[in-house]
Order: structure tokens, then C-alpha cells, then sequence
């Protein structure tokens, strides 16, 4: 992994040494590569190594995608329906293009961007002459440098001299810390691409790849690893003083904060069900996983559990309140204003009455039609719809994101109640047990301040309740990085169809269509970055590194 190795140990030590206020990148005060050996220093680099690395990559940012949480997390955003884009950076409008969209008097529209298929732009994007325009390279680097960031801090937790307090404890608890970023890290390269790397040794270079599921069986050794550690600690004082000076000040509010070590667990259980969830197509579910689902998420996140969050602050220091998360570049004073358009489709489906939707959606009457893209450049982003800053004042119904007031408005970076409980309702509703199913589904509506009536007891049949499901995963999970992967697993970006009918879309004469077909024909699972690749070809053995996917 030569060319990520090298970058990502570069992001170590430049974040290393900007971390004494916390998050402060501007500080010149230094701890230095000689202070690792030090309590303060390693807790400084168990911070910055983290969020820095991985979600802040300054190499590969780009002024209008933005960041990890807002620039790689746009495509997945993009590719699950959520949000549209015209803007051409990293490709974007095109990662997010259907193949076509029938409209409602039958007319054809197709993807207007050459290749005309996103199967053919993503592999002739996937070059290293590309550099960061290359959509595929985004998430695989930042993933890479967090992971690295773990094996550097693991490689030196124990050459430290704590100066009170109990270093077993202390040292228990970074350890824990790590393989818990190392399994979300592995999570998020074996749930996009084809195949990765397991490297568990800082700077380490491996050129053997190995297949999507090892490194899924890979994420979830580390999540074991971790989970093994906190049953062993009791939460004391040293646990909580490590964990407060490595968790940003300013996300330890509300769900974010100090986890006690069966919290921290809970989040393990409900990331080890995702991996199993979303990477398996719904048809191909076999009971013994869904089983396991029941059972990982039985020990799951509880609503009153801490989780982990992330906000913005003044400084922007990992996530800035202009453009730091996708749902951030969404906001607006009319449609179409923003880098990232609101989708039609996920408008729809919120339900009639839904007081999300009415809290964080405005449908724009400041003009007399829609907004219309450029026509050369997507069939299906034109939009009604922004979203409101700060919500439209309801009290006791969720607000998406906050940017006048910097902070004031948490959003997610793993797993959350809500998911745990719908894949806990996927499980029921799929082995029988509807009712079960629905009243889970209620209980997340009600948390979230929806207003809707309760589904349970209104004898819903199976595809009813699975339409309850779908319709919940994509409002209550909105923006939580989930939704590409639902569109998968439920076939709906499959080549071969069905995609999704029943669609409302504008057209580009700004004509309301409701009942129109869009095949989307996305690629499940990317192939690795030719910017890896090239550098570092795959040793003799390796499992294949391309999908073979046409």
C-alpha cells in the first residue's frame, strides 16, 4: 500500500503537531514526534490521528465537494437517492446519473454525460493520471490514513510512560479505541469496493488483496478485539480521562460524549449487524443471518446510549457549518441553490403528515416552476425542494443540521438507536413477526418527533409492513450514509432492473411527473483505486481486484 502509506503517515505528523487546544490546527504551540512517549502526547496523537486522518484529508479536498463527510459521503448520498448534483467536480454529477428515466407519457430520457452509463464513467475515472478527481479514490485513502493512524497509535501505546493514575487501564482503553476505528475503517472499505488491504502494522505495505468479505470478516475482528478489552474495564475515572481527552470538546454534547465500556459495546453489536445488513442483497438473506441480526441487535444501541457524533464548530476544525457534512451543502433559500439538490424520490417518501419532512424541508414557491439543471449534465436532479436552516420551529421534531449556530445541530458516524432498532424491525418483519416488527417502527417515529399514526395493530400484510421498513429506513436514516447501500441490497441500483417506478421527477420543461421509471444501473461494489493499484500492483494470489460487473 505504498501510496497510502506514505500519505497517510505524512497526515499523522502534520495533525500531530497542531493538537494541544484539542482541535486547534492553528496553534503554534507543538508537541513533537519526541513528546509520543508522553501521556499528553500520545493522547494529542490518539485525537488528531483519528479525526484528522480520517475525515479531514487536506490532500484530497476539493472547494465544492468538500471534506470526507461531505465530498466521498456525497456519493453515496448521490447514488442512494438522496440528493442530486449538477456540479462537475470529482465527476460528481455523474456518479449519481441513471441510465435513463422513462417519464409518465413513456418518453425516454437518458443519461446525457459520456459514458453514458455510470458502470463506464467509473472505470474510466479510475485512473491515477486522475488524482483526486478519481471518485473511487476518496474513501479508500481517508479510510487507509485512519486505519494507519490506529497501527501507529497501537505500535506506541505501550513504549508510554503514563504519569498516574492505572496505565493498564489507560492503555486498555486506547487499545479499544483503536480497534474500534481500525473496524469501522474496514467496514467502510469492504462495504464499497471489490477488494482491500489488511494492514494491521504502522506503514506497513502489502500488496496481497484480499476479497470484500475477508476485509468485512477483518472489521469485525478488530470490533471483537475491542469489545474483548471493554469487558474487562470498569468505566473508572482513568477510563473516562482517557476517553474525554481523545473525543473533540465540542461533539461531547448530547449523544456524543463519554461512552461507559457497555455503551461502547452496544455501538460494536449494531456496526457488526450493519456489516452483515447492508452487504447482503435482502433476497439472498439467510435465516441464520437474520438470526444474527436479531441477536447483535437485541445488544445493540439503546435510545439513551451515547454513540458517536460529530458536529461543527467555529473554527471548522473537522467539520466547517458551511459545507461540512452532505446534508450542510443541501441548505438553502430556494431550490437548487446549493452544491447537493433534494431528491424528488426521497421527498416522497416521507409519509404524508411526516413532521420531519415539514421541520427540515421547504418546498420552494419563490418561483413560478422548479429548478432546472443543466440538461447536459443529468435526468433526474431538478428539484422543489431545499432544505431549512435550523428547521422550520417545531417543537420535539428532529432537526437535521444547524449552520447559523455552529454546533448547535450533532449528526452521526456509525451506528445510532434508530438504525439498531430498524434492522432489529427488518429481522422481525422478514421471520414472521410483523406486528413486532411494526412496533419498532412506531417507537422510532415517535422518537424522532414524526406525528405519524402508529402502523402496529392496523393488520398490515408482509409487503405492507416491508413498505413501512423501506419507507422509515430512507426518512428516519436520511443522510446517515445508508442509503446507497439499501438501494443495493433492495436491487434497486441492480443493471438489470427493476430500479424504481412510481417516481415523481421533473422533467426539464419543469413538468411534475409522478408515476415515472428510473433505472439507475450503479455499480455495487467499486474496483480498487487505480491511484493504490498502479503503485502498488497486486502480489501473485490475490483475490481479483476488479468487479466483474459489465
Amino acid at each position: 500500500m505504498k501510496n497510502i502509506k506514505f500519505l497517510s503517515f505524512l497526515l499523522v505528523l502534520v495533525f500531530l503537531t497542531s493538537c494541544k487546544d484539542q482541535l486547534d490546527v492553528k496553534n503554534p504551540n507543538q508537541p513533537t514526534l519526541n513528546s509520543l512517549n508522553t501521556e499528553n502526547g500520545l493522547l494529542a496523537y490518539a485525537l488528531g490521528g483519528i479525526y484528522y486522518n480520517g475525515f479531514k484529508n487536506t490532500a484530497n479536498a476539493d472547494g465544492t465537494q468538500g471534506y470526507f463527510w461531505a465530498g466521498a459521503m456525497g456519493f453515496h448520498s448521490s447514488m442512494g437517492d438522496e440528493i442530486g448534483e449538477e456540479a462537475a467536480n470529482w465527476y460528481g454529477n455523474e456518479v449519481g446519473c441513471p441510465d435513463f428515466v422513462t417519464l409518465d407519457n413513456g418518453t425516454k430520457v437518458a443519461n446525457p454525460n459520456s459514458p453514458p452509463t455510470q458502470y463506464a464513467l467509473i472505470r474510466g475515472t479510475n485512473q491515477k493520471s486522475q488524482g483526486s478527481s478519481n471518485p473511487s479514490f476518496h474513501e479508500w485513502v481517508n479510510m487507509y490514513s485512519l486505519n494507519n493512524a490506529c497501527n501507529a497509535l497501537l505500535s506506541l501505546v505501550d513504549k508510554t510512560t503514563f504519569a498516574s493514575g492505572n496505565s493498564d487501564t489507560k492503555k486498555n482503553t486506547i487499545k479499544a479505541w483503536c480497534y474500534w476505528w481500525k473496524g469501522f475503517a474496514y467496514s467502510r472499505i469492504g462495504s464499497i469496493y471489490y477488494a482491500g488491504l489488511i494492514n494491521n502494522d504502522v506503514n506497513a505495505s502489502s500488496n496481497v488483496y484480499v476479497s470484500k468479505e475477508a476485509i468485512l470478516t477483518e472489521a469485525n475482528a478488530n470490533f471483537d478485539k475491542a469489545a474483548t478489552i471493554l469487558a474487562g474495564l470498569a468505566g473508572d475515572g482513568d477510563y473516562q480521562a482517557i476517553l474525554t481527552a481523545i473525543i473533540p470538546d465540542f461533539v461531547a454534547k448530547g449523544k456524543g460524549g463519554v461512552f461507559t465500556p457497555a455503551e461502547f459495546i452496544r455501538n460494536i453489536n449494531t456496526m457488526k449487524a450493519r456489516n452483515i445488513l447492508v452487504n447482503t442483497p435482502v433476497a439472498s438473506m439467510s435465516a441464520a443471518q437474520w438470526a444474527s441480526i436479531a441477536t447483535l441487535t437485541a445488544a445493540g444501541i439503546k435510545s439513551t446510549d451515547k454513540v458517536f457524533t460529530g458536529r461543527t464548530n467555529a473554527n471548522g476544525d473537522i467539520w466547517d457549518a458551511a459545507s461540512g457534512t452532505v446534508v450542510l451543502k443541501t441548505l438553502g433559500t430556494q431550490a437548487g441553490a446549493n452544491t447537493y439538490k433534494i431528491s424528488e424520490r426521497l421527498m416522497q417518501d416521507y409519509k404524508k403528515g411526516d413532521l420531519r419532512q415539514a421541520q427540515n424541508f421547504v418546498k420552494d414557491t419563490s418561483k413560478s416552476s422548479p429548478w432546472i439543471g443543466n440538461g447536459d449534465r443529468g435526468n433526474a436532479f431538478n428539484t422543489r425542494w431545499y432544505t431549512k436552516d435550523g428547521g422550520n420551529g417545531i417543537a420535539g421534531t428532529i432537526v437535521y443540521i444547524n449552520k447559523a449556530v455552529p454546533g448547535a445541530a450533532e449528526f452521526y458516524l456509525a451506528g445510532t438507536y434508530e438504525e439498531n432498532d430498524l434492522m432489529k424491525a427488518e429481522a422481525k418483519i422478514y421471520t414472521g413477526d410483523i406486528e413486532g416488527g411494526l412496533a419498532l417502527i412506531d417507537a422510532v417515529r415517535t422518537s424522532q418527533g414524526a406525528g405519524l399514526a402508529a402502523v402496529a395493530g392496523t393488520k398490515l400484510t408482509l409487503d405492507q409492513a416491508k413498505e413501512e421498513l423501506r419507507l422509515e429506513r430512507r426518512s428516519g436514516l436520511a443522510f446517515r450514509t445508508l442509503a446507497f447501500y439499501d438501494a443495493r441490497r433492495w436491487g434497486v441500483t441492480d443493471k438489470a432492473g427493476p430500479g424504481r417506478s412510481g417516481c415523481v421527477v421533473i422533467d426539464k420543461a419543469g413538468n411534475l411527473n409522478v408515476k415515472a421509471t428510473i433505472n439507475y444501473n450503479y455499480l455495487d461494489y467499486w474496483d480498487v483505486p487505480d491511484n493504490e493499484l498502479s503503485l502498488n500492483p497486486a502480489a501473485s494470489g490475490s483475490a481479483p481486484t476488479s468487479n466483474p460487473k459489465q
